[in-house]
C-alpha cells in the first residue's frame, strides 16, 4: 500500500467512466445486430471493432485505475539504491 495521505481520491472521476462503462456496455449488448450489419460491410467498416475496442479500453482501463485509486491500491515503486 502506497502513502496516500494528502492525496484527493479520483471518487467523482471513477463514477463518471464507471457510468460510461456501464453505457458503452450496453449500447454493445442491446444494439448487437446494428454493429454486426456494419461490420459485415467490411471495406472502412472492418476498423470499428479496433476503434470500439481501443473506445472501451481507455474507458474501463481509467475506471478500474481510478477503482484501485480509491479503495487505496498501487503499485509498487522500485526502491533507489543507496551507495
Amino acid at each position: 500500500m502506497g502513502s496516500n495521505y494528502g492525496k484527493k481520491k479520483p471518487i467523482g472521476r471513477m463514477i463518471i467512466m464507471g457510468i460510461i462503462s456501464i453505457a458503452l456496455y450496453t449500447a454493445l449488448l442491446t444494439n448487437q445486430a446494428i454493429i454486426n450489419n456494419y461490420v459485415g460491410r467490411g471495406g472502412i467498416y472492418a476498423f470499428l471493432p479496433i476503434v470500439m475496442a481501443f473506445i472501451f479500453s481507455f474507458v474501463h482501463g481509467n475506471f478500474t485505475g481510478d477503482f484501485w485509486a480509491v479503495i487505496g491500491v498501487e503499485a509498487a515503486r522500485k526502491k533507489k539504491e543507496v551507495k
